[in-house]
Parts: structure tokens; C-alpha cells; sequence
């Protein structure tokens, strides 16, 4: 008889919640309102994903001398932005918005572009990473202003903090690309 029940009860759909729509939330933010905000926070959360599979693919194919030191950070990074796309989802459901979930509206939501599907050398990984960083971080500032203009000081809160790290990871990255070495020149002949 429980088996009965399982199969009934998981072929059971109730939908909720229509993706696109927005409901009146407890944070009392007008549902207008919300609805920009949580269209700005659905583009973070796709532009998040999309940044956290690139991130995790180079952490997987990196090479070299430095390997285990980028290993780490790449994952730290990658941590660190699926800890941003938790907040973000979690953020614009509580302003009465369904957080995108699926793979393919993901990847049509997002305004960066990955790179291809290729093993590239680390510098040229980490430059790719940079430029999406940098597309993000400007995204991500008007994001703030947005919500400071709707006067929801909560989500601009949230996103300070997220730029912050996002601009903490990019300084560093930054670093990585530079041509400064302690290497003297007789060692790489």
C-alpha cells in the first residue's frame, strides 16, 4: 500500500507559484517594485551560474606549476558564487518571485557568455574569468542602484556584500595575471 501511495503522490503536480509572476510578499515592497527587482535578481542568479560552471571547469583543468595554489582559489571562487546564487534565489522568492532554476533559462537569462567547451592554458582561462567578473561587477552596481531607487535597502545590502567579494576575487585573479615573478631568468633556459 505505500508503494501505492508514492506512485500516486509523485505523479501528483500542483503548481504554486507560475514562473514570471510575482506575489505579494511579507517584506511589504510593492509587487511593481519587487517585479524590477527580482528581474535584476534572476539575471545575477543566471549570470552567477554561468560564472560558477566556468570557474568549476578550470578548477578541474588547471595545470602547471602554481596548480594546487589555483586549485584552491578557483574553488574558493566558485564556493563563494554558488553562496551569491543561494542568497540571490532565496532573496527575490522572499520579494514573491520564482528564482530561475532551470539549466536551459539559465543560460538564455544570462547576459555573460561562457567560454567554449575547450581546455584552454591557465592565463587565458583566468582572463576570461576576469572579463566576467568585470561584466558582472558592473551588473551588479546597477543592480544596487536599482534597488536603492526602489528603496529596497535590503537587497542593495546584499548586493554591497556580493560585489565586495566578487571585487575581492577579481583583484586577484588580477594578481595571478601579472608578469611579476621571483623565477629568475636562468631558471627558464
Amino acid at each position: 500500500m505505500a508503494d501505492q501511495e508514492r506512485i500516486v503522490m509523485s505523479t501528483q503536480k500542483t503548481i504554486r507559484q507560475q514562473e514570471g509572476t510575482v506575489e505579494e510578499n511579507a517584506l511589504r515592497l510593492e509587487p511593481e517594485k519587487a517585479e524590477q527587482i527580482i528581474d535584476a535578481l534572476n539575471t545575477d542568479l543566471a549570470d552567477a551560474y554561468v560564472l560558477y560552471h566556468q570557474l568549476h571547469k578550470h578548477h578541474w583543468n588547471v595545470e602547471g606549476a602554481e596548480f594546487l595554489e589555483l586549485h584552491v582559489f578557483l574553488q574558493e571562487v566558485y564556493e563563494d558564487v554558488e553562496d551569491a546564487a543561494d542568497d540571490l534565489a532565496e532573496r527575490l522568492q522572499a520579494l514573491g518571485g520564482v528564482p530561475h532554476a532551470n539549466m536551459t533559462t539559465l543560460a538564455e537569462q544570462a547576459t555573460v557568455t561562457p567560454e567554449d567547451e575547450d581546455v584552454y592554458d591557465i592565463r587565458t582561462s583566468l582572463e576570461n574569468d576576469l572579463e566576467m567578473m568585470g561584466d558582472i561587477i558592473e551588473s551588479t552596481r546597477q543592480h544596487i542602484e536599482l534597488a536603492d531607487g526602489l528603496g529596497d535597502y535590503a537587497t542593495s545590502e546584499m548586493l554591497r556584500e556580493q560585489l565586495e567579494t566578487i571585487e575581492e576575487h577579481a583583484h586577484h585573479v588580477e594578481h595571478y595575471l601579472e608578469d611579476d615573478s621571483l623565477v629568475v631568468e636562468s631558471a627558464t633556459q
